[in-house]
């Protein structure tokens, strides 16, 4: 039997989907959207990354921890991350269990749409009320902005829909 045979693509998102976004460990690259392209040849991967954010410090972390990962994989010999900026990440490449793993944090995701207008509109992540206003586009990090839910009285995170939203 070739000894390559067993690598493939799934076994190769199989192992991504343990790799979380550091700022985020409730979430996988996978479930964010952040997986690009996976491309495996013989002993080799390459995978290409959508960052979430244009200038996010987290990036070579989670490339380093994606070659880490893959690396694992007892047939792999050479992997080969590389960032990716177009098409840009959007929050409609999040999964419904990245979602669900957003909320866990306390992230509330970013909308799947935006309006006519090109505004966009978060629920609280804590009630799920509508009641919500913008504290501060500018949260913890350059992909987060802080919201403030009238309902609940909470303050949380939102993630910003498109990588390069300001």
């Amino acid at each position: 039997m070739n000894a390559y045979a067993s690598l493939t693509v799934e076994r190769v998102f199989e192992v991504l989907m343990n790799v979380k976004d550091p700022e985020i460990d409730s979430v996988s690259i996978v479930d964010l959207g952040m997986v690009g392209n996976v491309v495996t040849e013989e002993n080799d991967v390459k995978v290409t990354l959508l960052p979430t954010f244009l200038g996010c410090p987290a990036l070579e972390i989670i490339k380093e921890n994606t070659v880490k990962a893959i690396k694992k994989l007892p047939e792999v010999e050479n992997v080969k991350v590389e960032f990716i900026f177009n098409p840009p990440w959007t929050s409609d490449r999040i999964t419904e269990k990245g979602h669900i793993g957003l909320r866990a944090f306390g992230i509330s995701p970013p909308p799947r749409h935006f309006e006519e207008d090109g505004t966009w509109h978060v629920d609280c992540a804590y009630c799920g009320s509508t009641y919500v206003t913008m504290e501060n586009i500018f949260g913890p990090t350059a992909c987060r902005s802080i919201l403030y839910c009238k309902s609940c009285k909470n303050v949380f995170e939102a993630m910003k829909p498109i990588s390069t939203l300001m």
